[in-house]
Formats: C-alpha cells, structure tokens, sequence
C-alpha cells in the first residue's frame, strides 16, 4: 500500500458510493489508474465490501448490549462450538475472543429488554459451555466509527 491506496480507503470508508470518476478527481488519479487501485483491494481482501449504515433505533434495534462470556473450560471444541453458535445469530453484531477475565465479548443489538431476556434464555444459556455471562447495557452512543484510521 502507498499513499494512493491509504487515499482511496480513506474516501471509500467516508463515501463507499462514490464514483470511480469522483474518487479519482479526489486523489489525484487517472479514473483506470483508480479503478485498478480499488480492484486489486478487493481481491486482495483489504476491502471486505460496502454497505449502508443504519439509524438502529430507526429499525427497533436500539436496545445495545455488551455480553461478557465465560466458557467452562479452554477446550479447543467448546470455544469452537461458541463460534459456531453465534455466527448465525443476527442479533449479534460483533464477537471478540479475549485475554482476561472473560472469553469473549459479544455486542447484541435487540428491540428492547424482553428480547434480550430471550436471547439470554432461548440461546446463549443453552450453548454447552457456556459457564458465566455478565450483560453491560449500552444506555446512549457516544461515538460509532467504522472507518480504520488509515
């Protein structure tokens, strides 16, 4: 990566739906210097894709919650069976595994309390392994980024 490319990403991250013509005006480049610049990220993997970011309480999903898990042992399977559980959950929006007193850290988002209070009760407390969870309810966003500082 050169500062070109630390460009692109830059402008991709702030704007995902801009034109190849505008992105290139923007840094410099010629529009097919561009296009392969942005084409050679892609299949590299740097760009993982593009999306749309939403308003969570515009779409009832406002109700955010940081959940600490702790497994009963450090079994390869049991961490991996974990895994496997909450990929498919959509209410799960992140997961990390961590050093320290927890597993992992997951950030639900839900409509509300009851929600959550199923998800507790009809998922994650029926995951074999699953030994402690410890819920940290976000009460308002104070900042939400997701563009890397590149």
């Amino acid at each position: 990566m050169d500062a070109y490319d630390s460009k692109i990403l830059r402008v991709l991250q702030r704007d995902g739906r801009i034109t190849n013509q505008q992105l290139a005006e923007e840094v410099g480049l010629s529009p097919a210097a561009s296009w392969r610049r942005v084409k050679a990220m892609e299949e590299s993997g740097i760009i993982r894709g593009y999306g749309a970011q939403l308003d969570p309480q515009a779409v009832n999903l406002g109700f955010c919650v940081l959940l600490n898990v702790s497994l009963t042992r450090h079994a390869k399977e049991v961490a991996q069976n974990f895994i496997e559980a909450v990929q498919d959950r959509p209410e799960v929006l992140q997961c990390w595994a961590l050093t320290g007193d927890y597993d992992f850290t997951l950030r639900i988002v839900v409509p509300d309390i009851n929600a959550f209070d199923h998800f507790l009760e009809d998922f994650i407390f029926t995951i074999p392994g699953v030994s402690q969870v410890k819920s940290n309810i976000a009460l308002r966003e104070i900042k939400n980024e997701t563009a890397l500082p590149v």
